[in-house]
This record gives structure tokens, C-alpha cells and sequence, in this order.
């Protein structure tokens, strides 16, 4: 379809940006997406995102505003919170951050004060920015110290992260990571924390859609504090969310707003809010597990195609594969990812543990199945997608095998429409 037609109202003000969008929808429509942070909403979530709710400033909380004319908003945002602490469990939820980082922010500045111990997951072995690590304003703000995962399994050593625990005494730990295929033992970590006296963060960003559906186990039992982003495999619009037991609810509040933010993105709450609709039913419980199966089934196949894989394989929405090893140190994880994307493969490149790469050339490739989930996609297009990673990868510099590649991946993505588009 023409940017004419699909964005009427953006292309008569402005062609150029209509342009890019339709572009954009093309390349989402038509390529495999397998970056593990990206998903497709609804055309629900996206009609909510893109509603008047963008015209109106809110700054405060639910019946506590600071501007007039709430009465709708307030009632968003009110369903927003019920949904979310329905769905996960929770006491109690705020919904006004506008992303992952700042909510983690927010976690740290609620709780902590300044120069406080901070100890996560090393960012090389699949940690985040916002854990504490020294890039990032919350390694900057707080001390912070990293653990890391066994050099040998690749796995979390939970007796090792105690040890460190009781050596170093952080005020507040945190579990949670952006780029490990395991399942994460939240209750491990709440005795630790208890054993030193410690605050227990869980960030779920990358998994909050397995743990609202009971696929992966839940942190709300254990953490003191629950953060996540909005999208991935929650699929909903791009934001945050805080969760936490009661007693911290002030302060968390607190933090957001007017600690760190003005008036939230109303029509991002109201995005969240059919997305968090969206996660209680019988449908997505089955789309999560679909996710996990799909995980699982790539993650064989890309075995049986030769690959070698982080942990040798996956428990969740992810999978991390060593492209240096797999190739003797002949091909990186960047030009790999290149050379996939020309061929209509969205992957992202990333850091191994103990890689010993810069980490804007990695020796690894990270992919995910939630959207080529959410496209209806299941065994017969993961066994697809491993033989054709492996063909890229057999052929870089191959332009007439990366265009034929392209495709093949144009016909699937026809038989397996993108939602939303």
C-alpha cells in the first residue's frame, strides 16, 4: 500500500515522515523479526497509542492531579493499575514510566540513597545497562559491583552469587538480564537478600508476558520490587511499569512522579491497559507458551544446523548463540547480523560471556521468537529460519544467496501476516 493511503493524514502535512512510516511497515510486514525485545502489538494497542489521549497532560496520580479535566484519564489509569496487579499478583502498580530504564531509575531513587551498593548481572554476560553498570547513569549514581555467570555452564551460580553477596554486602540486589535463555530462580535470590539484609529487585522486561501467563516463574512472591517494560513479550506499547509490594508503594510513586518525571504518556496507559486486557485471556496464555515452544524448537535447530549456543540451548523467549565459536573465529556476530538482515532476517548482535570482543563487534547473534510468534508462525518456519541462518552464514559476501534467501522469507511472512499491519 502507498504512504498515501496507509497515513492519509501524515502524508498531506508531511510525505517525507508518511514515506519512512509506510516504508517501515513494508520491512515489518515482510521480514522475519527475531530481535528478542521487539514484538508486534494489536491494532488495539496501536489505535489506543495513537488516540487524543496524546493531547492531554496529567501530571500526579488517579484523583490526586495537578491539571484539570482528569476525569477520563483517572479512570485509565485506574484500570491500568487493577489489570496489572490482577494479572501479575501484585499489591501494588504504577504505570507512568516511560520506559525500562527510568523505571528501574525510578526503583533506585525510591529506596536507595545516593552512592548506595548496587549488585546485578554483568552487562557482558547478559545483564543491563541500568543493573548498575558504569555507562549507565545508575552506575554512576550508586556503587555497584556485577556478578557474573560460570565460566563454564554459562548458567547462573547462585551458591557463587551468594558468596559474593556476603563478601560485598549491596544494599539492594538485582536479578533479571537482557540477554540469558534460562530460567531465573527469583526465590534464590530473595534468600540472599535476606541473608545480608538487602533490598531484591526483579526486572522482568524481557519476560514479563511468560510470568503474567504462569510460564516462567513469578518474582512477585519474592522481590520487594517488580520492574518491566511494556512491550516485548507483554506486547504491548513501549513503556514501563513498577511493581511492589505495599509497603513501598509511596516511595515508588514517589520516585516517578515528581521525582523523575512530569505528566505520563495517557496514551501510552491507555495502550497498556488493552495490553494488560489482552494478557489475561485464554489466547495469550497459549501465545506464551507458543513463544517458549518455538524458542525451544529454533534453538534445536539451530544445534542440528551446526550452531553453537550459549548454555546449548533455552527455558524462554531467547536464544544467544556463540558465532566466533561456531565458525573457528572466522565470522563475528556483526557482519552475521548484516549479512541476515539483507537477507530479510532481523537479528541483533551481542556479547558472550567472557567474550573477549569489543561489544560493537561481538562474537555472538541474540534472537527471540515473540513476534515471529505473534505472526502465527510455529515448527515447520523455525526449522526455516535455522537452515537459512546457516546459509547466510556459509554465504556473507553471497548477494545472489542473500537475495533468493529474501525471497523465501518474503513468501513465509505472506502466508504468516503480521498482526497490526
Amino acid at each position: 500500500m502507498s504512504a498515501q493511503s496507509l497515513y492519509p493524514g501524515i502524508y498531506e502535512t508531511d510525505p517525507e515522515i508518511a514515506e519512512l512510516c509506510a516504508l517501515e511497515n513494508e520491512r515489518q510486514a515482510t521480514s522475519i523479526r527475531l530481535i528478542p525485545s521487539e514484538n508486534y502489538v494489536t491494532s488495539a494497542v496501536l489505535e489506543a497509542t495513537g488516540s487524543v489521549l496524546t493531547n492531554k497532560y496529567s501530571e500526579g496520580y488517579a484523583d490526586k492531579r495537578y491539571y484539570e479535566g482528569q476525569a477520563h484519564i483517572d479512570a485509565i489509569e485506574k484500570l491500568a493499575v487493577q489489570r496489572a496487579c490482577a494479572l501479575f499478583g501484585a499489591d501494588h502498580a504504577n504505570v507512568q514510566p516511560y520506559s525500562g530504564s527510568p523505571a528501574n531509575l525510578a526503583v533506585y531513587t525510591a529506596l536507595l540513597e545516593p552512592g548506595d551498593l548496587i549488585m546485578g548481572l554483568s552487562l557482558p554476560h547478559g545483564g543491563h545497562l541500568t543493573h548498575g553498570w558504569k555507562v549507565s547513569a545508575t552506575g554512576k549514581f550508586w556503587t555497584s559491583t556485577a556478578y557474573e555467570v560460570d565460566p563454564e555452564t554459562h548458567r547462573l551460580d547462585y551458591d557463587a552469587i551468594r558468596k559474593q553477596a556476603l563478601e560485598e554486602r549491596p544494599r539492594m540486589i538485582v536479578a533479571g538480564a537482557t540477554a540469558y535463555p534460562r530460567t531465573i530462580d527469583f526465590s534464590a535470590f530473595r534468600s540472599i537478600a535476606d541473608e545480608i539484609g538487602a533490598y531484591f529487585l526483579a526486572d522482568i522486561a524481557h519476560i514479563s508476558g511468560l510470568v503474567a501467563t504462569g510460564v516462567h516463574p513469578s518474582p512477585v512472591p519474592h522481590a520487594d520490587v517488580v520492574s518491566t517494560t511494556t512491550h516485548k513479550t507483554l506486547r504491548g506499547p513501549r513503556g514501563g511499569m513498577i511493581m511492589c509490594r505495599e509497603e513501598f508503594a509511596k516511595a515508588v510513586d514517589r520516585a516517578v512522579f515528581p521525582g523523575l518525571q512530569g505528566g505520563p504518556h495517557n496514551h501510552t496507559t491507555a495502550g497498556l491497559a488493552v495490553a494488560l486486557k489482552e494478557a489475561s485471556t485464554d489466547a495469550f496464555a497459549n501465545y506464551s507458551r507458543a513463544i517458549v515452544d518455538n524458542a525451544k524448537l529454533l534453538a534445536g535447530a539451530l544445534k542440528d544446523e551446526g550452531f553453537d549456543l550459549v548454555t546449548g540451548g533455552t527455558d524462554n523467549h531467547l536464544i544467544l548463540i556463540d558465532v566466533v565459536k561456531t565458525t573457528n573465529d572466522a565470522v563475528a556476530g556483526k557482519p552475521f547480523a548484516k549479512a541476515l538482515d539483507r537477507a530479510g532476517i532481523v537479528a541483533n548482535y551481542n556479547t558472550v560471556p567472557f567474550d573477549q570482543r569489543k561489544p560493537f563487534n561481538p562474537s555472538g547473534l541474540r534472537l527471540g521468537t515473540p513476534a515471529v510468534t505473534s505472526r502465527g508462525m510455529g515448527d515447520v518456519a523455525m526449522v526455516f529460519i535455522a537452515k537459512a541462518m546457516r546459509e547466510v552464514l556459509d554465504n556473507l559476501e553471497n548477494e545472489t544467496v542473500l537475495e533468493r534467501i529474501r525471497n523465501e522469507v518474503f513468501d513465509l511472512c505472506k502466508v504468516f501476516p503480521a498482526p497490526g499491519l
